[in-house]
């Protein structure tokens, strides 16, 4: 594996992304639009169903739609990181289309996803934020899309979920930049990921505060209805 040039990898395993030659399927990987259903006509495919049952026996739920919303949650912050971190560091979003970009869900963040080759820069009008929002609903909305059609997970859940996993990743982003004395840069993290709280469909899905930086959502991600699983720090439940 190697994460060498990805121009985020220094931020952490969510930040990071395998790059360079080789053969995916070979390693056991697949696009992950495949997981989207994306070339199949159901709406989830092997690959996310696959996730959401490996996800469910490890957290001892059978709910389907509980693990089907946390898998969304954890693809949605890689996702955000990988577009985030590059935007706010170097002024760059990558175009990681979903029929390029190869998943392997059995395996860690970074080494879960593969860009064979370099990716390149979007290079496109709407500035960074723009840009961020086009390359990450290139993944969101079809796997909210999957995951709702074949898990019946609420709208509104998901997108709240989105907006959550979009802070985590703005929380370590930003406490990275403070703690390298890259105060602009930090600062830059904080208007980039708000700006996408100022549209559809994360305009209502919480209250996002900048000093200090804290998110409360308006729906609740059903992580309390894992054995053992209480409640998340942003959770709509949450008095």
């Amino acid at each position: 594996m190697s994460t060498v040039g990805w121009p985020a990898a220094e931020v952490g395993p969510f930040f990071a992304l395998r790059t360079g030659s080789g053969d995916p399927r070979a390693e056991g990987y697949a696009p992950i639009g495949e997981a989207y259903g994306l070339t199949a006509e159901d709406a989830a495919g092997p690959l996310l169903r696959g996730r959401v049952e490996a996800v469910g026996a490890s957290l001892g739920t059978d709910e389907p739609r509980v693990a089907a919303s946390l898998v969304f949650q954890g693809l949605a912050a890689r996702v955000w990181s990988l577009a985030l971190g590059p935007a706010v560091l170097t002024g760059a979003v990558y175009d990681l289309r979903p029929d390029r970009l190869w998943w392997n869900p059995a395996r860690v963040a970074p080494d879960d996803l593969w860009w064979p080759g370099a990716p390149r820069a979007m290079g496109e009008p709407g500035g960074l934020a723009g840009q961020l929002a086009t390359c990450a609903y290139g993944h969101l909305t079809p796997l909210h899309h999957a995951v709702g059609r074949a898990y019946r997970v609420s709208d509104r859940l998901l997108w709240g979920n989105a907006a959550s996993a979009l802070v985590g990743s703005l929380r370590v982003l930003h406490d990275w930049c403070r703690a390298r004395g890259l105060d602009e840069a930090g600062e830059r993290a904080v208007a980039v990921a708000r700006a996408q709280f100022a549209h559809p469909p994360l305009c209502d899905a919480g209250e996002l505060t900048t000093v200090p930086l804290a998110f409360r959502r308006r729906t609740c991600c059903l992580y309390y209805r894992v054995p053992g699983g209480g409640l998340c720090g942003d959770c709509v439940l949450r008095r």
